[in-house]
């Protein structure tokens, strides 16, 4: 038996429940498989809520990462391609990873270079604001590349 304001001992069980109910807490079996088995004389409810307050704070601290998705089309004009940069740029600034993607719809599919171009042209653009995870990359209609934003 271990805890707080009571000196560790080797007490028979009856004994240890005797003295928690004296001292009006808990007794908490802590490790059964040691031999002989260890408890712990404490406030169960107060250390419930301690460590769920604990967990909550850890949970605070951490940081969601969101991912802001911006499609374009193989045929995208200066005037969309300068808007949805303006948007990704926000988005890096925020903290916010950016997929981009250009979706090739039909027919268009031919046209694989200049989404290559028009993504490898995005992420130049993007430079002093995000770092690209790899080169564009295909899948099923889709050419997608990732941008993590820079470290400040």
């Amino acid at each position: 038996m271990v805890g707080d304001n009571v000196e560790a001992q080797v007490v028979p069980v009856s004994k240890a429940l005797a003295i928690a109910k004296e001292m009006e807490l808990d007794l908490v079996e802590i490790s059964p498989n040691a031999k002989p088995p260890v408890c712990k004389i404490m406030d169960y409810k107060k250390f419930l809520y301690d460590s769920k307050k604990k967990e909550k704070a850890l949970k605070a601290k951490q940081t969601k990462v969101t991912v802001k998705e911006i499609r374009f089309g193989p045929n995208t004009d200066d005037h969309d391609f300068n808007f949805k940069l303006n948007h990704a740029k926000k988005f890096l600034q925020e903290g916010a990873k950016v997929k981009a993607y250009v979706f090739f719809k039909g027919r268009t599919i031919v046209f694989k270079e200049r989404g290559e171009v028009l993504l490898l042209k995005f992420v130049q653009e993007l430079e002093e604001f995000g770092v690209p995870e790899a080169m564009p990359k295909m899948e099923g209609k889709k050419m997608i590349i990732m941008i993590n934003p820079k470290k400040k």
